[in-house]
C-alpha cells in the first residue's frame, strides 16, 4: 500500500480530476485525491494525496496558495480567460505606473465576487453548467485575503504578476476585478500555481515524467510522507504500547495540556492519526490504517 503525496506539475489542457485518474493508475492504489482545484488552462503544483493521505487533504486545501498569471487587457471574456467568447471591448491599455499604484488597494482582505463559470454550486446545479445552458446565474461574494501581489512584467497589451493568496480565492476575479477598476477590461491569459500548502513548484514533477518513471523505476521514490502536508500542526510522539491502543480509536493518556484544534499523533515515527488533548488524554478524531514497522 502507498500513502503519502505525489505533487505533480499539471499540463494544460487536462483537468485535475483527470491527472488524479492517471495518477491513481500508475500507483494502483484505491484512494486518491488532489490538495485544490486547477482549470484545465492552468499548470502548476497539484498536490496528490494517495492511501490514507487523502485523510490529510483538507489541511493542503485550506492552506495558502501561490500563482504566476498574465492578465490581457482591453477584452472582457464570458469565462473571465482565454477560453471564453469576447464580451466587451476597451481601448484602455493601462501603464505601469498606474497598475503599480492600483495594486495596494487589492491588498488584506478584499471583497470577491466568483466568476460565473466556476465549480460553485446554485441550488444543486454548478454555476458553470447553468452559464452554459444560457441561464443567469447570480453569486454572492466571498471575503479572500491577499498576502501580496507583485507585478512582474508588462507588454502593450497585457502585464504578468504573482500572487499569494488565501484558499477560495479565484485569480480570474482579481484579474477582472483589477482591469475594471483600471478603467479597461481583462482576462487571465495564463496561469500557473507555484505552491500550495506546504507543496512548492521546485517539487513538482512534470505529470509526462511520472508517467515514463512509471516504467524505468520504484514509484515510491517519488511519494512524499503523508505528514508533509502536516508541517504546521504540533506532533506528539507516543509510546508503543499506546500506539496500537490509538488504532483501535482508544482514548490514550497524555502528559500534553489541553489545547485547541487537532494534533498529529505518532508511534516510532509513524502517524497514527488526529487527535484532541483533553484533561491529560489523547481522544483519537481520525486514525489512520497504516502499518507500523
Amino acid at each position: 500500500m502507498v500513502h503519502g503525496w505525489v505533487i505533480v506539475d499539471k499540463p494544460e489542457g487536462l483537468s485535475s480530476a483527470q491527472v488524479v485518474a492517471k495518477i491513481k493508475r500508475i500507483f494502483k492504489v484505491k484512494k486518491a485525491g488532489h490538495g485544490g482545484t486547477l482549470d484545465p488552462l492552468a499548470t502548476g503544483v497539484l498536490p496528490i494525496a494517495l492511501g490514507e493521505a487523502t485523510k490529510t487533504l483538507s489541511y493542503v486545501l485550506d492552506g495558502t496558495k501561490a500563482y504566476r498569471f498574465e492578465v490581457k487587457w482591453g477584452e472582457a471574456r464570458s469565462t473571465e480567460d482565454r477560453e471564453g467568447e469576447v464580451s466587451a471591448i476597451s481601448p484602455k491599455r493601462p501603464q505601469r505606473q498606474e497598475i503599480e499604484e492600483a495594486l495596494p488597494l487589492f491588498l488584506g482582505k478584499i471583497e470577491q465576487t466568483p466568476p460565473v463559470y466556476s465549480a460553485l454550486k446554485v441550488n444543486g446545479k454548478r454555476a458553470y453548467a447553468l452559464a452554459r445552458e444560457g441561464k443567469e446565474v447570480v453569486l454572492p461574494s466571498r471575503w479572500v485575503e491577499i498576502q501580496s501581489l507583485t507585478l512582474l512584467d508588462t507588454s502593450a497589451h497585457s502585464a504578468s504578476f504573482e500572487v499569494v493568496c488565501s484558499k477560495g480565492t479565484y485569480v480570474r476575479s482579481l484579474a477582472r476585478d483589477l482591469a475594471l477598476h483600471l478603467g479597461t477590461y481583462g482576462y487571465v491569459l495564463n496561469l500557473r500555481r507555484i505552491m500550495a500548502g506546504p507543496f512548492h513548484e521546485k517539487n513538482a514533477i512534470l505529470l509526462a515524467s511520472f508517467l515514463d518513471i512509471g516504467h524505468k523505476t520504484e514509484l515510491t521514490e517519488y511519494v512524499l510522507p503523508l505528514q508533509d502536508a502536516l508541517a504546521d500542526i504540533l506532533a506528539l510522539e507516543i509510546a508503543d504500547v499506546n500506539g496500537a491502543k490509538f488504532r483501535q480509536g482508544q482514548t490514550v493518556l497524555s502528559s500534553h495540556q489541553a489545547r485547541e484544534g487537532a494534533v498529529l499523533v505518532l508511534c516510532g515515527g509513524v502517524p497514527l492519526g488526529f487527535a484532541k488533548v483533553n484533561e491529560g488524554c489523547l481522544i483519537p478524531l481520525r486514525v489512520f490504517n497504516m502499518n507500523i514497522g
